[in-house]
């Protein structure tokens, strides 16, 4: 089944994030301002907090009695939107598959899979038939279809365009805005895939999409966040398709990001730009060289 309840699972993970730095809560106005959602929410995380011995909660006091552990946080399939999960099923099959034009997508099958209806799945795939990336056929049926070189280049030209501004955005967020932990997180996840990378490289696209929408998401953009979906889906696509030299493709790519996040780290537009720059050209070789060489 989709996760309910998705605002509080988020709202409750962003407040044991607050706990772990704080021996007390702020008050509930200031909760709901900081997290952005309503004090019925806020009241329901705070309650849950006393009574698994997080907090003590009385009126206006909110006293931290231990750090929250790792179990403390509900996992983070829990804590996305139901389009979020919609999303990773759609790209674990693209990239699960080794899919080759012509590949067929069920609605119902996809749908069941999920735990919702098909509704929310034809319009997130209606979503991506705009761009011609799939078409639709009779019986709930779709088909993945192939790429042409001039399709590549525009969307590399435009994704060029997003991240760059998004990267910008990035170096500007506050020190304690949660999107550095998990840059953090992902930096560590780089780390241990290179160590290992002779028999995990086939996990970089997974890890590639992560790093990448965690950038796109510093724009507060809704136009590039969306639009990401489609820069994602044909990038991972051909990573698949396109076997030839993936250990060592995926190491360059691995490492291109570990010097971008660095960047980021640094706060230096200049050094952000040249970071991004490279490693959006080297996607950019990869991209044509795949099409090319499935034609």
């Amino acid at each position: 089944m989709a996760k309910q309840n998705t605002v509080f699972k988020d709202a409750y993970n962003r407040t044991l994030k607050l706990i772990e730095e704080t021996d007390s809560l702020p008050s509930e106005p200031e909760l709901c301002g900081s997290l952005g959602v309503s004090r019925t929410t806020v009241r329901a995380v705070l309650t849950r907090l006393g009574d698994v011995g997080l907090i003590m909660w009385d009126k206006r006091a909110k006293t931290v009695l231990r750090r929250p552990s790792k179990a403390d946080f509900f996992p983070s399939e829990e804590t996305d939107s139901l389009s979020e999960i919609i999303e990773r099923s759609f790209m674990r099959r693209i990239l699960a598959g080794g899919a080759q034009p012509g590949m067929q997508i069920n609605e119902l099958e996809l749908a069941r899979e999920i735990g919702t209806g098909t509704t929310s799945v034809r319009e997130f795939l209606i979503r991506f038939s705009r761009f011609g990336l799939i078409e639709k056929r009779p019986n709930s049926h779709w088909v993945l279809k192939g790429f042409t070189r001039e399709f590549a280049l525009e969307l590399t030209e435009v994704r060029e365009m997003f991240e760059l501004r998004s990267a910008a955005r990035f170096a500007d967020l506050a020190q304690d805005h949660p999107a550095w932990a998990e840059l953090k997180e992902v930096e560590a996840q780089h780390h241990a895939l290179l160590a290992d990378i002779d028999r995990r490289y086939p996990e970089f696209s997974e890890l590639d999409e992560r790093f990448h929408l965690l950038v796109q998401k510093a724009s507060s953009n809704r136009f590039i966040i969306d639009f990401y979906d489609i820069i994602s889906i044909v990038f991972h696509y051909h990573y698949q398709w396109n076997k030839t030299n993936a250990r060592a493709r995926n190491a360059r790519a691995l490492e291109e990001h570990l010097d971008y996040i660095g960047a980021l780290f640094s706060r230096d537009g200049r050094k952000i730009e040249e970071a991004c720059r490279r490693h959006l050209k080297s996607a950019r070789e990869t991209l044509l060289q795949s099409i090319q060489d499935s034609e």
